[in-house]
């Protein structure tokens, strides 16, 4: 039996399982009955963290925004008792990055925004509280997503603050409808920003934030994982398997290879990404032989790198099977010993970040 002992985020009162299910496949690679299926599975096997966003399902579309939300708050309503058993997270979009559905394309983030988007994603989960409210992505023209360079030059139109953000926040924390604050995709320089503000005005103090962390993508620890240590904020990990490029099913035939029906062989866009980088796929074929030289499958040495690295607080899977789900959870026993330790950094050194 995998025992997962909670873990406090930041400074919230929000204990939660160091395994979190994300649910951005629900609605797009897996529908309500299996999504259902796999959240009370999920529970019984010790999981009570659930990660979703308004924008979700991805890859983002107009005809799929909120289905994911959708499908959570239909499962709250068929299993009232769930609801008090599961610490909820969710996501307020970013500025549009050019999809006009999202606040009519705005290219900011107001507290406006914040607060109905809260008020929309509550009446599509079917709760009355967010326990976990995040802001997707920097309002600030920041490296993310696959950019790499910062530009201080500055942007062409004028964007709301962190302070207006975080008063926006307070709003939804004064009302009841959110338990605490966080955000995601940021920057060293944002989290720290975040705090600072926070605690000179007396607003809420984020609790977590949740970026990109795997085997090909480790840029946490150039500095946002010390930042984060002494401001106690908790890194939530998403994108442990790298899009599945470390579970070894691209090694072969890549992501053009017709019998895979993964996100980067069904869905073109993704291919454009990070994560279809050559340099990105390169790299996790060397972590996927190395997992298979140590008696390992790819996916138990990249879950088991997150679940054991000391700056991650929770790491976010995303599955479309239950033997997926049941594979995830059941990495948590994994071990990592300093010779396998040793042998993932010397990888490092060769291919750095490519997913970055």
């Amino acid at each position: 039996m995998t025992t997962l002992t909670p873990v406090r985020l930041g400074r919230s009162d929000l204990l939660v399982s160091p395994i979190c299910l994300g649910t951005m496949t629900f609605g797009e690679q897996v529908d309500a009955p299996l999504a259902h299926a796999l959240l009370d599975r999920a529970l019984e096997r010790g999981i009570d963290f659930i990660d979703t966003a308004e924008m979700y399902a991805v890859p983002p579309r107009r005809e799929t925004f909120g289905a994911t939300e959708r499908i959570l708050g239909e499962w709250f309503a068929a299993r009232p008792s769930r609801r008090d058993q599961v610490v909820l997270a969710s996501k307020v979009a970013g500025p549009s990055r050019g999809m006009d559905w999202i606040r009519g394309g705005s290219a900011d983030l107001k507290a406006a925004d914040i607060v109905q988007a809260c008020e929309d994603s509550l009446k599509r989960l079917r709760t009355d509280m967010i326990d976990l409210y995040q802001i997707h992505w920097p309002v600030r023209p920041v490296p993310m997503f696959g950019s790499v360079y910062f530009d201080p030059a500055p942007p062409a139109e004028a964007h709301s603050s962190i302070e207006e953000q975080l008063r926006a926040l307070a709003r939804l924390v004064e009302q009841g409808k959110v338990r605490a604050v966080g955000l995601s995709n940021e920057t060293p320089h944002g989290v720290s920003e975040f705090v600072r503000l926070a605690e000179q005005a007396g607003l809420p103090r984020i609790a977590t934030v949740q970026n990109p962390y795997c085997l090909i993508n480790r840029v946490s620890d150039n500095a946002l994982d010390e930042v984060m240590h002494h401001l106690d904020v908790s890194l939530l990990a998403y994108s442990p398997l790298g899009f599945g490029l470390l579970t070894g099913k691209y090694d072969e035939g890549g992501f053009d290879d017709p019998r895979q029906t993964g996100r980067m062989a069904l869905f073109e866009r993704m291919k454009q990404q990070r994560w279809g980088r050559p340099e990105s796929l390169a790299a996790a074929r060397a972590y996927n032989r190395l997992a298979r030289e140590h008696g390992l499958t790819p996916t138990q040495l990249a879950l088991a790198f997150c679940y054991r690295r000391w700056s991650v607080a929770s790491t976010i899977i995303g599955v479309t099977t239950m033997a997926q789900l049941d594979e995830d959870i059941d990495a948590w026993s994994v071990p990592i010993g300093p010779e396998l330790s040793a042998a993932i950094d010397a990888i490092r050194w060769v291919h750095r970040d490519p997913a970055q």
